[in-house]
């Protein structure tokens, strides 16, 4: 008997990996704010220089600069990742409930859209198929 399966994906998952300035404000952001877990961590000198967080299906890496690497550049710019969700809006609320500022969800695309920025700058968007038609901002929809 001769299997049918043809050869498995090797390539299975792409993880964005950002320098951060302050780990601490980081990983408060992204765990507390976000709902991320620290799934590993390297700590060369008693504190989180890097680690993989995890949100759901989601991964990403931080990484502490070390002096004198540290940039004087505005770190972010042209980076925006894009989390696809089933409910971008309850991502929104969850956010919300947390403290973290975003920007008011609308959709955009066919999709609901909530834009944040995390502590570094670096943007961020939980995105979720909708048929609320386009340019709908979230409180005219809660209105209607």
């Amino acid at each position: 008997m001769t299997s049918n399966a043809g050869p498995q994906p090797n390539v299975k998952q792409a993880v964005p990996f950002f320098m951060v300035t302050d780990m601490d404000q980081s990983l408060h952001f992204y765990t507390q704010g976000l709902g991320f877990e620290i799934q590993m961590k390297w700590e060369p000198n008693g504190t989180i220089e890097w680690c993989w967080l995890q949100l759901d299906a989601v991964g990403l890496m931080l990484q502490s600069y070390r002096e004198p690497q540290r940039p004087v550049e505005k770190l972010g710019l042209g980076v925006q990742l894009f989390f696809m969700c089933e409910d971008a809006l309850a991502q929104y609320e969850k956010i919300k409930a947390q403290g973290i500022q975003s920007d008011e969800p609308f959709v955009g695309n066919g999709m609901w859209v909530v834009e944040l920025k995390d502590p570094d700058g670096y943007k961020l968007a939980f995105e979720s198929p909708t048929e609320v038609a386009e340019g709908t901002r979230y409180s005219e929809w809660v209105a209607a």
